[in-house]
């Protein structure tokens, strides 16, 4: 069997898993959830284990289990009609094809260089831009103390961080200063989770705020690995950060 045969079975066999949370009561539903997160780490494990070793190619299994967690948490969001949650398991299911060709081109080219590299990055950004957002918005939607929330914020985006980051680097050995980097600047996230838990603002306008903290950190993250932080790519990246910032004020109920 090929890889693209066991990627293919893997975000069929998971999207039908999402498909049949929604016939679980609801006290089975968070445990169905993390079974569909260790069933996810089981299928990617399959379908690389050509690629994988005992080293920094373990990192490609980050990003597609917190996606699927993403998508979990998320899903308790959603209407309870099937019909209304049949697009979210579709684009799931393109997700976690797109995720498994990523992380496929990631631990080859951790032996070696391959021609899609630029490519999966590009892909893995994204992705790694929409896990941020699911799982953010979960979190704030639970509407529990901060000290819950800041602990979630700060492993989810030091994750995050730390696999975006050596999707840079991509050495079969991960470097301290990937590590560093990553706790520093998922640091930086819980600051900015801390400063929104006390602003007005909805779940949502809150979880994509963060995200595009995530965005330019990381977009700031990888060009100074790859040794391509200019002027002009930070100014780029902050300026977005800006932006957002400004249209966040405005979408601010600052009443009583």
């Amino acid at each position: 069997m090929t890889k693209r045969q066991k990627f293919v079975i893997t975000a069929i066999a998971l999207s039908f898993g999402f498909l049949g949370i929604n016939f679980l009561d609801n006290s089975y539903r968070f445990w169905a959830i993390g079974a569909l997160s260790i069933a996810t780490l089981l299928g990617f494990i399959w379908g690389l284990w050509e690629g994988l070793g005992l080293n920094a190619t373990l990192l490609t299994l980050v990003l597609p289990v917190l996606f699927t967690l993403g998508v979990g948490i998320f899903w308790f969001l959603l209407p309870s009609v099937v019909i209304a949650r049949i697009p979210v398991i579709i684009t799931y299911g393109v997700g976690i094809y797109a995720l498994a060709l990523t992380a496929n081109i990631y631990s080859v080219s951790a032996i070696r260089n391959i021609a899609l590299m630029r490519a999966a990055k590009g892909v893995g950004f994204v992705l790694t831009l929409l896990t941020a957002f699911l799982v953010f918005d979960a979190v704030f939607s639970l509407r529990v103390n901060l000290l819950l929330v800041l602990p979630l914020v700060f492993t989810t985006s030091f994750l995050l961080f730390l696999q975006g980051l050596w999707a840079s680097d991509l050495d079969s050995k991960l470097e301290a200063s990937i590590v560093k980097k990553s706790l520093v600047l998922a640091l930086g996230i819980v600051q900015v989770a801390t400063l929104l838990f006390f602003w007005p603002v909805t779940v949502v306008v809150g979880s994509l705020f963060l995200t595009i903290a995530v965005y330019v950190l990381l977009g700031l993250g990888q060009a100074s690995i790859e040794g391509k932080l200019f002027k002009t790519t930070v100014r780029e990246y902050l300026t977005i950060g800006i932006v957002v910032f400004i249209a966040m004020l405005f979408a601010t109920s600052w009443g009583v």
